[in-house]
This record gives C-alpha cells, structure tokens and sequence, in this order.
C-alpha cells in the first residue's frame, strides 16, 4: 500500500514544474542572498515587457490625447489626486488609505511601461481602495487620454493647470455626450 506521501510527490513536482514554468526561476537556495534580493526587487522581468506587448501603448503625445485627458482627470480624479495649485480637501483627507497626489508622481524612464501600468490601474482600479475601475464606464481611448494627461501633469506648473482645465466639464460633457436628464 502506499503511503499518502508518497501520492502527494506527483502533485508537489507537477505544481512546482507549472510554477516555475509560468514565472520563471525560483530561488531556492538559500545561501543565494544576492539572487534572492533581485528576485525580490523584480520577480519577473519579461512581465514588464508582457505588460507593455500587451497593452500596445499608443502614442501619448499627442496634444489632442492630452487636452481630452485633463479634462478627464479635472472632473474624475483632481478631488482625490489633487493637481498644481489645488488645496487639499476634506473627501481626499478622508481617504483611507490616501490616494497619491499624482503632480508629485516621479517619472520612470521607460515611458511606455510607466503608461501601461498607469492604464492597468485607471481600468481596473485599485482593490481594497477608493481607486474605481474607469474602464466599466469609460472606453480604452478615454483611459489613455488619463494616461497621457498624467505623464504631463509633474511638469505642470498651476497656471498650465488651470489653463488646460479651464473648459474641463464642457469637454468632458461633450466626450461622453451627457445627457442632463440621467445625470451620467
């Protein structure tokens, strides 16, 4: 008769096989504190690349892209991210946790993965925070005019701010067609 590790070895090496397959190495060795600690910093490489393949980010510097995106995030996202010249406000104090004041969002040097990570969490939201998931009520090319908005926004002083919102509601209005009488 066999004993139930002896059933359990097959599942262990298949699982483990499917795991390291599907993420790429582990490592298991302990001594290796160097290794360990890069895996730590960045598990999986070719997900950054993945994330950016997949995605097909567009081309985020058109001025058009941005003007619809500020008025997006103007009537979206200022209340809880703030922007240039904005004061803080009792509904972002009240966040729990606090979202980040995206103005003081520090630049990565890969543009393109910075963009796709920036799209992931405008559609799909942040679990167990006030972040809502845009891309149920908003179509892809609204959420990558956000994401060509943000990447501009560091640079914003609030007179560039305040310049590029100016027109924010009708715009945002006349993007999403708002009818008065649904209030959407």
């Amino acid at each position: 008769m066999r004993s139930v590790a002896s059933l359990f070895s097959p599942v262990i090496a298949i699982s483990l096989a499917a795991t390291v397959g599907a993420c790429g190495p582990l490592v298991l060795a302990a001594g290796d504190q160097r290794a360990a600690q890069q895996q730590a910093e960045n598990p999986d490489e070719r997900s950054d690349a993945m994330l950016v393949e997949s995605l097909g980010v567009p081309i985020l510097d058109d001025p058009a892209l941005i003007a619809n995106g500020a008025a997006e995030y103007a009537q979206m996202c200022a209340l809880c991210h703030l922007a240039p010249g904005l004061a803080d406000n009792e509904v972002r104090k009240a966040l729990n946790p606090p979202a980040p004041e995206l103005a003081k969002l520090p630049l990565l040097d890969d543009v393109d993965f910075m963009a796709a990570r920036l799209f992931r969490i405008v559609k799909y939201g942040v679990e167990s925070s006030a972040m809502p998931a845009w891309g149920e009520t908003h179509d892809d090319a609204s959420l990558w005019s956000i994401v060509a908005f943000l990447l501009q926004l560091p640079t914003l002083t609030p007179e560039q701010y305040a310049q590029a919102t100016a027109n924010s509601k009708a715009v945002h209005d006349a993007l999403h067609r708002v009818d008065q009488g649904n209030g959407q």
